[in-house]
C-alpha cells in the first residue's frame, strides 16, 4: 500500500455519528495499517476548540484501542474549523487545507448535502476527490434522483461513496461464501425449496437523543428504506461472475428493480406501530411522544414492517418481510430463511416435521441451521435440534470496512446512485399509504415484542 498522504475532511464533525462511529473506524483502520498516514480535519458549525476536538478524537480512538505511529501521526496533526460549509469561499478554504487526494465525508442532512454539493460545483476540486454521503440520501426518490444528478456534475459515480455499514466487507462476503461455495445451499435458494424469508432488525435502544433526525424519519426510512433492502438484495441476488463492483452491484440492482410490495397492496402488506412508556431489560423508557424533541401529533412508527415479492424466475411468489422496531423487548438482527415442508412422512415416523430454518445473524456474524432428527428414546420419533456455526471475525467493524473503501478509492461496498433511487421507489407506496392513513399506527408497550394483535413472523430461535 501505498505510504502517500491522504486527506478526511468530515463535514459535520460535531455531530455524534462522527465520534462514535466514524472516528472509532478511523482509529482501528489505522491501527491495523500503521503505514498509512492520513490527514483528518474536522469542520461543522459548533463553535469547537481545537484541544475539545483533539480530546473527542483521543476519546474515540480510546474506544477501539487504537496506538501506533499512525494514529499518533493523526493525533499530533488533526485540526478542527467552524465554518459553513454551504459558502464556497469557506469551503475553498477547507480544501485548500487537504493533503493529497482527500475524500469528503458528509456527515450532514440531505437538504445541507445538496447545497455543499452546489458549492463544490463552483470550485476547481481536486483530481480523484472521493465524495461519501451518510444516509439518507434524499428524501425520496426526486430528491435522491437530483442529488445523483449533482453529484455526477462533480465527479465520476466511482469516486461516490453512498455509505452503508450494514454492507460492511465481513457481512457481505460471509453471505456470499455461505450461498456460493457450497452446493448444499445453492441449488435449494430458489421458490421451489424457500417458502418465506424473514430480514429482522429489532433493537432494545429507544429514541436515545435522536429525535432531530428520527421524528421525520422512522423505523421504514432509518432501517427498511436503506440498510434492509440492501441485505435482501444480497440474499436474493444471482451468482455474480466476479466480486468487482460492477458485478456485484449489478447484480443487487437487478433484485431492487424486481421488488414491489407484496400484491401491490400496502394495506395489506404492512403494518406500523410505536412505543408507548414501558420497561426495557432494567430501563424505564417513556412514551414515544414524550421522548424530548419529540413532535407530540407526530404518527412517526418506531416499529415497521413491510412485505415485499421480487417478480424474477428464482423467487416469484416468495414473500420477502423487512421488519426494524425500537424499545423491543429483546435484540434481534436476523435473516430467517424458511424452507418449504416436506411432502410427505413415511409412515411410522412420529412427530411435527417443522420447516428446516436457516437463520444468518447478524452482528454478532453466526448461522443456526434447525433440523428435523430422530430424537432420544423411541427411535421414531421426530425431534428438532439446531446447528450452528460463528462466522469468522472480519479485521475491521462494519464503519472501518466502508471507510477502508472510501480511502481506497474502492466502491464495491457503496450503494450506486441508481440504487439508492430504486430503494426510494420501492418503499414509496408503502409511505403514501401511510400518510394517507390507510395504515393505522398501533401501539406496544416499551419492552415487548410489538402489538398484542400482531401475528409473529417466523419465530426466533429457542
Amino acid at each position: 500500500m501505498s505510504a502517500s498522504i491522504e486527506t478526511l475532511l468530515v463535514l459535520g464533525a460535531s455531530g455524534d455519528m462522527v465520534s462514535r462511529l466514524l472516528l472509532p473506524a478511523v482509529g482501528q483502520l489505522l491501527d491495523q495499517q500503521p503505514e498509512r498516514r492520513l490527514l483528518v480535519i474536522g469542520t461543522g458549525m459548533e463553535d469547537l476548540s481545537q484541544d475539545d476536538w483533539l480530546e473527542r478524537v483521543r476519546a474515540s480512538f480510546a474506544t477501539v484501542d487504537a496506538a501506533g505511529p499512525a494514529v499518533e501521526d493523526v493525533l499530533d496533526r488533526t485540526s478542527y474549523h467552524q465554518a459553513d460549509v454551504t459558502d464556497v469561499d469557506q469551503l475553498r478554504e477547507l480544501l485548500d487545507r487537504c493533503e493529497g487526494t482527500p475524500a469528503l465525508y458528509f456527515a450532514l442532512p440531505p437538504a445541507v448535502t445538496a447545497r455543499v454539493c452546489t458549492a463544490l460545483a463552483d470550485l476547481e476540486l481536486p483530481e480523484g476527490l472521493q465524495l461519501a454521503l451518510e444516509k439518507p440520501f434524499g428524501v425520496d426518490h426526486e430528491s435522491a434522483g437530483a442529488l445523483n444528478a449533482q453529484l455526477a456534475v462533480l465527479v465520476s459515480e466511482d469516486q461516490v461513496h453512498r455509505v452503508d455499514h450494514f454492507l460492511g466487507r465481513s457481512t457481505v462476503l460471509n453471505l456470499l461464501g455461505l450461498r456460493f461455495a457450497n452446493r448444499i445451499f445453492e441449488p435449494l435458494w430458489n421458490r421451489d425449496h424457500i417458502a418465506s424469508v424473514d430480514i429482522v432488525y429489532d433493537e432494545v435502544l429507544g429514541l436515545e437523543g435522536r429525535a432531530g433526525y428520527y421524528d421525520h424519519a422512522g423505523a421504514l426510512v432509518d432501517m427498511i428504506q436503506s440498510h434492509l433492502l440492501q441485505v435482501m438484495a444480497i440474499v436474493a441476488m444471482e451468482p455474480p461472475a466476479t466480486l468487482d463492483e460492477a458485478d456485484l452491484r449489478g447484480a443487487k440492482a437487478a433484485v431492487l428493480r424486481a421488488t414491489h410490495v407484496a400484491g401491490g397492496s400496502p394495506e395489506r402488506s404492512s403494518r406500523r406501530a410505536r412505543y408507548t412508556a414501558g420497561e426495557v431489560e432494567d430501563r424505564t423508557l417513556p412514551a414515544y411522544v414524550d421522548e424530548d424533541g419529540v413532535d407530540p401529533a407526530s404518527e412517526t412508527e418506531t416499529l415497521a414492517e413491510v412485505t415485499f415479492e421480487i417478480d424474477s424466475w428464482r423467487w416469484a411468489g416468495v414473500p420477502f418481510t423487512l421488519r426494524s422496531g425500537k424499545a423491543m423487548a429483546a435484540g434481534r438482527r436476523e435473516i430467517a430463511i424458511t424452507f418449504r415442508p416436506v411432502p410427505q412422512l413415511p409412515v411410522g415416523l412420529v412427530g411435527a416435521a417443522d420447516p428446516t430454518v436457516l437463520r444468518i445473524y447478524l452482528a454478532p456474524d453466526q448461522l443456526s441451521l434447525e433440523l428435523n432428527i430422530n430424537g432420544e428414546g423411541d427411535p421414531y420419533d421426530l425431534s428438532r435440534t439446531v446447528l450452528g456455526a460463528t462466522f469468522g471475525q472480519g479485521r475491521l467493524s462494519a464503519y472501518g470496512e466502508v471507510l477502508e473503501g472510501i480511502l481506497d478509492r474502492d466502491p464495491t461496498l457503496a450503494v450506486r446512485g441508481d440504487t439508492a433511487v430504486q430503494c426510494w421507489q420501492v418503499v414509496e407506496p408503502v409511505l403514501q399509504a401511510w400518510r394517507d392513513g390507510v395504515v393505522p399506527v398501533e401501539d406496544y408497550p416499551a419492552g415487548t415484542s410489538g402489538p398484542a394483535g400482531w401475528a409473529p413472523l417466523s419465530p426466533p430461535a429457542s
